[in-house]
């Protein structure tokens, strides 16, 4: 029992928590669990940008899906604007591509980047021909604006690596 603030042995109470708290930040714990929640960060990224490549790229080759994992875990965003978490930063020019096929008609096959790497290639410079050059001018938010450079990011590295395969 504590009184006035003076533990069961008359140490004050404040010392041994003070103690206690020392070492355990210096034990590794917080670095483990700090080391253990950027993995579990970095496997669902990897899952939503495989997600994202099915959503455009079903029938593209292997060698084509590497290359946009590569490019994602490079930029750390995807062609499509889908996060980490599942949720959509913003809609993006292959999400306004898949769109256009929808409306012209197109109800079953959405695969934007085609069964080759030189239609993967052709859909990657529309897509970012279109990020540079809107057609309206639309305000944005600044969140918006980060993610479409992010988004112009990716189209870059993923051509380059496409265009080096």
């Amino acid at each position: 029992m504590g009184i006035n603030g003076i533990g069961t042995v008359g140490y004050p109470l404040t010392g041994y928590t003070a103690r206690k708290a020392g070492r355990g930040a210096g034990s590794g714990a917080v670095e483990f669990m700090e080391a253990v929640e950027e993995q579990a960060a970095q496997g669902k990224a990897a899952d939503q940008d495989e997600k994202a490549f099915e959503m455009v790229g079903r029938g593209a080759p292997q060698e084509v899906k590497d290359a946009w994992m590569d490019a994602a875990k490079e930029v750390n965003a995807n062609g499509m604007g889908i996060r980490g978490n599942g949720m959509m930063s913003h809609i993006s020019q292959m999400m306004v591509q898949r769109l256009n096929q929808q409306l012209s008609g197109e109800t079953e096959n959405f695969d934007i980047l085609g069964n080759t790497v030189e239609s993967a290639i052709q859909a990657t410079k529309k897509a970012l021909y279109d990020l540079e050059h809107p057609i309206v001018y639309t305000p944005r938010s600044i969140e918006v604006q980060q993610a479409r450079i992010k988004e112009g990011e990716f189209y870059r590295a993923f051509l380059e690596k496409l265009e080096n395969l």
